[in-house]
């Protein structure tokens, strides 16, 4: 028996050794068949390239509403943030003064259109009577020469009482000239109507310009939309040309965003996009391009562009931030790679490691679409084909074994 007693020891020797050996032949295999390294595989899927910018909520316009006269503010019936109607009242200013004015130049139209009517009622009948008295003493007076020159003839007067009818019929035709002239004044050709009637117009005008000025002090909404900012308060003395308030009219919704030039041959009037806003991030709609600014920037080096909002959500706030996908093309059924396989994709020979068989090949690839960290292959790869992802140092011919990492 003591001599068995090496056994066990010889045992464990045994296993160690073809443990040892078993470890050798794994890593003598697999140095062979070479560096594990990450691969992907090429597929098949449809593709969309899309230009990805920031920008803000912008209405076409914004009106900034401020004052046309000096006053105090009495009243502001409305808040930042509210909606208001086209002619709804925005402020109410102190006008003592310019109701004083419109009241005094209401009073000297009426006493413009007092004279007229008196011109047209009185004076005009009064003169018409007048020429018809003046034509009677005037035919009366022709009538009584007539007889005296008859009766001189015949020796019954003498020469001073012909004269004296004479005169009285020179007095006569004078008074009927002066009455003539007085009723041609009266009438609408006149004079005194054509004075009364621009003394009438310049009070009106005056009545026009005391009233707009009334108008003044109460500052309405020119059209319908959302107060966007409010710098007044109660008991302010507001001068012309200072800004109150800011208005964003209701009407089209639009995105005003900055694209890199570098992007500028991609985007194209028409384009549809994919919206969120920032304060919103789940919330998506749809816009299109309608813009683009023909000059560039030369400080950023980017393009204005905009875009309108088809269904603008009601949560969207006049310059909220968001983000935009512009869809610029579209590939169905698209051979993909991931960019980060692509050696040289700037260049005008990018290249791609395949593996075939274990092995690496260098392989020239002919590039279409770009976007989202993807590329379109339009040719030198095949679907199911298997690129090592990422960049490497691995010389082309060497053997590899390849971990999947997917697209």
């Amino acid at each position: 028996m003591p001599k068995f007693s090496h056994l066990p020891k010889l045992r464990w020797v045994y296993v160690a050794l073809a443990l040892v050996v078993a470890g050798g032949i794994y890593a003598a295999v697999n140095w062979w068949r070479g560096p594990l390294v990450p691969v992907e595989t090429v597929v098949r899927r449809d593709f969309v390239q899309t230009v990805v910018a920031s920008g803000h909520v912008e209405s076409p316009h914004r009106i900034d509403i401020s004052s046309q006269i000096t006053s105090t503010v009495t009243n502001i019936p409305v808040e930042e943030g509210d909606s208001v109607k086209a002619q709804g009242v925005l402020i109410e200013l102190a006008a003592f003064d310019l109701l004083a004015a419109e009241r005094q130049s209401n009073d000297a139209v009426m006493q413009a259109r007092a004279k007229l009517r008196q011109i047209n009622e009185l004076q005009a009948p009064v003169a018409e009577q007048a020429l018809r008295q003046a034509r009677t003493q005037l035919y009366n007076a022709q009538a009584m020469l007539t007889r005296n020159q008859s009766l001189r003839e015949q020796g019954f007067i003498g020469e001073a009482a012909l004269d004296d009818a004479r005169k009285a019929v020179d007095l006569a035709d004078s008074q009927v000239s002066a009455a003539q002239k007085q009723l041609e004044t009266s009438r609408p050709a006149g004079s005194d109507y054509a004075m009364a009637q621009s003394a009438l117009r310049q009070a009106q005008a005056a009545a026009d310009g005391a009233r707009s000025r009334a108008r003044y002090a109460v500052i309405r909404a020119p059209l319908d939309g959302t107060l966007i900012g409010r710098s007044v308060e109660v008991g302010d003395v507001v001068q012309p040309g200072k800004v109150l308030m800011t208005l964003s009219p209701t009407g089209k919704t639009q995105l005003l965003l900055a694209i890199d030039e570098k992007n500028l041959r991609l985007i194209a009037l028409g384009q549809k996009a994919i919206v969120s806003a920032d304060a919103y991030p789940q919330q998506k709609f749809g816009a299109t391009l309608v813009f683009i600014n023909p000059g560039v920037n030369a400080q950023t080096g980017a393009v204005d562009v905009k875009l309108d909002i088809d269904l603008p959500p009601a949560f969207l706030r006049q310059d909220m931030t968001v983000s935009v996908d512009i869809e610029v093309a579209r590939r169905p059924q698209a051979l993909l790679l991931s960019t980060v396989s692509l050696h040289d994709a700037d260049s005008g020979s990018p290249w791609v490691v395949r593996i075939d068989q274990g092995l690496t090949v260098k392989t020239p690839v002919k590039l279409g679409l770009r976007s989202g960290g993807y590329a379109e292959v339009l040719s030198g790869l095949s679907e199911g084909d298997t690129v090592i992802s990422g960049p490497t140092l691995i010389a082309v011919g060497a053997r590899v074994r390849a971990r999947a990492v997917g697209l």
